[in-house]
């Protein structure tokens, strides 16, 4: 992918390659062999997609498209003029307001996959995390109420957030914060995460371990001390993407080679 000078719309091209997962994280990635949709290795997963099914510009098929709490301005598109391989993506305009929340998800089942949930997909955006908080990345926990584990960012960095009592990973602290790293715009990113059923989490940028975004177990003053103040034994049912803001925060976000698995899938 290329971008126009401005930072503007990106337009067709290579996409940009992603860093290899480190070797040093909690599990390894899967190796490079095996089924693949939309050019990425789907060895072990659930549920893998890069919406090349998708015919129109309508969200379909494999695909359900999903408000959270109301519906507004957001809309979720089928794009075929970016990518991050194969010819397709799906768009999505987010625009800032609690009304405004816009998600797609699979329609597939989801729920019984284990105890232990790993996540793959691939991310481009246009406008920095801002410092209100918004999300673009959410899993319904059975274990928590029903509530929403919320994956975005606040304070120009990447966050976890816990819909049922709104705990953040990190803490939104200054040291916090920087435990946590930016989602780079106008280029393709590669977010994982792995969600165990014990109360534990990581998260992978491109390949890289996140410090700020992991609970090990062990809480840690600025990082998952709040987090860990109750019990948490997460159960997710589903995974949807898109764009969920809390005050100010339009952007407009490209996903690309969803996958969800009961191991590491890998960039």
């Amino acid at each position: 992918m290329s971008c126009a000078a401005n930072g503007g719309t990106p337009t067709t091209g290579s996409p940009t390659a992603s860093s290899s997962p480190s070797r040093s994280a909690s599990a390894s990635a899967s190796a490079s062999t095996g089924p693949t949709q939309g050019g990425q290795t789907c060895t072990t997963a659930a549920f893998c997609d890069g919406f090349e099914s998708q015919t129109g510009s309508t969200v379909s098929g494999v695909w359900g498209t999903s408000y959270a709490n109301c519906q507004g301005s957001g809309t979720a598109t089928v794009d075929s003029s970016v990518a991050h391989s194969g010819s397709k993506s799906v768009r999505i305009d987010g625009k800032g307001g609690y009304c405004n929340h816009v998600l797609v998800k699979p329609a597939k089942d989801l729920s019984g996959l284990g105890s232990v949930w790993y996540g793959r997909f691939y991310v481009r955006h246009t406008t920095a995390l801002p410092a209100q908080h918004v999300a673009f990345a959410a899993l319904k926990d059975s274990g928590d109420g029903g509530k929403d584990l919320r994956m975005g960012g606040q304070n120009g960095a990447l966050q976890w957030n816990r819909e049922s009592d709104d705990a953040t990973l990190p803490a939104q602290s200054p040291n916090g914060v920087a435990q946590s790293r930016p989602l780079p715009t106008n280029s393709w990113n590669c977010v994982e995460f792995m969600v165990d059923g014990r109360g534990l989490l990581t998260t992978w940028l491109n390949g890289t371990a996140i410090p700020g975004l992991t609970v090990d177990g062990t809480p840690t003053a600025d990082i998952d001390q709040q987090w860990l103040a109750r019990s948490w034994k997460p159960a997710p049912q589903d995974l949807r993407l898109g764009w969920e803001a809390y005050g100010d925060g339009d952007d407009t976000l490209w996903y690309d080679d969803v996958a969800v698995g009961a191991q590491r899938i890998g960039c």
